[in-house]
């Protein structure tokens, strides 16, 4: 996750309600494309437990992760003034 610079990206996560009423939790505000949205992906799945998908600078994961995100984006190497949850 060398190619991403962390101090200068500010992080959204909020909740939507897709098919069927089921949560999605959605991270915004990564580059559109590269490895490192596939890694970072790969890196929440694996701790949250969780499926999902990233792609055009977009993550989504299954189910509402808004408790435990934050937490797992910091180990990450994200600043945590940099991460709105909503």
């Amino acid at each position: 996750m060398k190619e991403l610079d962390k101090s200068e990206t500010h992080l959204t996560v909020r909740v939507e309600l897709r098919r069927w009423g089921k949560p999605v939790t959605v991270v915004q505000g990564l580059p559109k494309t590269g490895r490192s949205l596939a890694e970072v992906a790969h890196k929440l799945k694996e701790r949250l437990a969780t499926g999902g998908t990233a792609k055009d600078g977009v993550i989504m994961l299954q189910g509402d992760h808004r408790a435990r995100i934050k937490s797992e984006l910091v180990k990450l190497g994200f600043p945590d003034d940099h991460i709105e949850v909503f």
